[in-house]
């Protein structure tokens, strides 16, 4: 007897070929047949009128700290996703020692929006090497998850307040390399890190990584060479790429022969010109023994400002030594009227790619306060013209009256045809690769958990421009192939039974919303999806509407073991 049957729905089997009706049979956590099932299940789902399809692959994710509060990774299953890959952009939390934990906490508080107080209570805290952490994280997972071993966190475990100060000496470097053998020997999914200018830890300085050296960068990336299974991904900077950045990435993919994906590419009509600038990385590596791949949101990205988390603002110039002040004192500052005007000075000095940041009355607003009520969804400029109030100003007082936590939400100027079209293009461009989610950070500025339903909702089911099956290709099969993942990203019989049951005429994203339900209080957007009906994890239903099981059939992806190796 078979565990389940999924009866007649559409199966769309990942590989982008025309779907066809017929039954999935799982047993055992596996698919063991597609057809005309006739054997008897104990569970049998009609799927009729219905999508099957493989589970979701979401390769940027920051899960290596929720995974502790929260077994689900919330939201992402409701989305549709089966397994993630965290460790990204260098910042783990593996290897750890007891003097550099507090620093590596703050730091990842900092680079990637998780509130500290959340890492404080919901983070046991109590390992030493990645095997470690790996182990702890084993078994108790909702999706399958992998993790790469951080750049960041291996150089501030062997050069301690140095990382972040200077280039490593010979035996320190040497020392690096040993730890990233060690995490990838345990089962880690590659090598991850960030030359981008944007990444500054708690103090306003360049994260660890941004210090290293290229001849460092490819001394660890010739590490990750000796183990199978495992790839490269990193952040190089924001804007148009120089010569030397796109050397350096394809030097770092040759040395470790492996594919290299970067990220973000973001995709909109008005900067085609800029997009096929940072595509050419991928000419260039190609060129040059490497193979680099852009990392691209199949969707604006919408961001949701905040003086609780200061990140965005602190690409404003001066800012960053004010907004990772202490909240009190971020407050004396938003209070006293001279220091908000120089707040305001110093924010339209910004370079015009920045300047947008700053435009204070374009902002529509979340408000929490009774006292702000009125104000609530309404555009901050609207609100000044009504009231004969200077944007900034006005903007302030509400921030203070909602003890920082309001939320200012950037225009969504990606909506438009030419935006949609383009992104469609970038998709089946074979030098870039769709994802990007960074779920599991920013929890109170963005909802780009939401990827994968976003482009089935928007760009299949409302635009029409491209077909469902092709869609899926893009977001399980390919990410797959790019990592190697054995036996999932398909649905084919023996493959592992990942699979999602859904509803084409309804597919997208729900509605948004602010919950505090994170460890400590903190606050995080949230959103489920629309028509996501059934989840499956290893053949064991995980989701089921909008709801959650107890299941927790999740494995810990290991490098070798789960993946296979790709080379440029």
């Amino acid at each position: 007897m078979l565990d389940t049957v999924i009866k007649g729905g559409k199966v769309i089997d990942g590989s982008g070929r025309p779907g066809v009706v017929g039954d999935v049979g799982i047993k055992d956590g596996r698919i063991v047949e597609i057809g005309d099932v006739s054997d008897a299940a104990s569970t049998t789902i009609d799927a009729d009128g219905l999508v099957v399809a493989p589970g979701f692959i979401d390769i940027h994710t920051h899960y290596d700290a929720q995974a502790f509060w929260d077994q689900t990774l919330s939201p992402s299953p409701l989305h549709g996703v089966t397994s993630v890959f965290g460790g990204n952009c260098g910042f783990t939390i593996a290897p750890l020692t007891p003097q550099d934990g507090e620093y590596l906490m703050k730091m990842l508080a900092r680079v990637e929006g998780m509130p500290l107080e959340s890492l404080e209570k919901g983070v046991p805290w109590d390992w030493r090497t990645t095997a470690e952490y790996f182990d702890k994280l084993d078994g108790t997972l909702m999706p399958n998850a992998g993790f790469l071993v951080g750049h960041s966190a291996i150089r501030r475990v062997v050069m301690h307040e140095a990382a972040a100060e200077r280039a490593a000496t010979a035996a320190e470097l040497e020392a690096m390399c040993a730890l990233l053998r060690e995490g990838l020997a345990a089962g880690g999914m590659g090598f991850s890190s960030t030359w981008s200018t944007t990444h500054n830890d708690h103090h306003g300085d360049p994260v660890p990584s941004r210090h290293a050296t290229r001849e460092e960068m490819e001394t660890l990336c010739r590490v990750v060479r000796d183990f199978p299974g495992t790839t490269l991904e990193f952040i190089p900077g924001v804007g148009e790429f120089t010569h030397e950045m796109k050397d350096v990435m394809a030097a770092m993919s040759r040395a470790a022969q492996r594919p290299l994906n970067w990220n973000v590419l973001q995709v909109y009509g008005s900067t085609i010109e800029m997009q096929d600038k940072q595509l050419s990385a991928s000419d260039y590596a190609a060129e040059h023994g490497g193979r680099v791949m852009a990392l691209t949101l199949p969707d604006s990205l919408r961001t949701r400002l905040t003086f609780l988390s200061g990140f965005v603002l602190d690409l404003l110039p001066n800012w960053p030594k004010v907004v990772t002040l202490p909240q009190a004192e971020r407050r004396e500052w938003l209070s006293s009227p001279d220091k908000r005007a120089q707040l305001n000075v110093w924010a339209q000095t910004a370079p015009s790619n920045l300047r947008g940041i700053a435009n204070w009355a374009a902002y529509r607003l979340e408000t929490f306060a009774p006292v702000n009520a009125a104000y609530n969804g309404r555009i901050v400029g609207d609100i000044a013209l009504e009231l004969g109030r200077d944007p900034w100003e006005l903007l302030c007082e509400i921030v203070l009256a909602d003890d920082l936590r309001t939320g200012m939400f950037s225009p969504d100027r990606g909506q438009d045809d030419a935006s949609w079209k383009r992104r469609v293009d970038v998709w089946r461009d074979g030098r870039a690769i769709v994802g990007a989610s960074d779920a599991g950070a920013h929890l109170d500025m963005i909802d780009s958990y939401s990827y994968a339903t976003t482009m089935l909702g928007r760009a299949v089911r409302e635009r029409e421009l491209l077909s469902m099956e092709e869609a899926i290709s893009f977001i399980t099969s390919a990410p797959a192939d790019l990592y190697g993942v054995k036996e999932r990203g398909r649905l084919r019989p023996g493959f592992h039974a990942d699979v999602v049951v859904l509803d084409p005429t309804r597919i997208g994203p729900g509605p948004l919303e602010t919950r505090f339900d994170l460890p400590g209080g903190a606050g995080r957007l949230y959103g489920e999806a629309e028509g996501i009906e059934h989840v499956f994890v290893n053949g064991a239903e995980v989701v089921r509407g909008r709801t959650f099981t107890d299941a927790r059939p999740g494995v810990l992806l290991r490098s070798g073991r789960d993946t296979t190796t790709v080379t440029p």
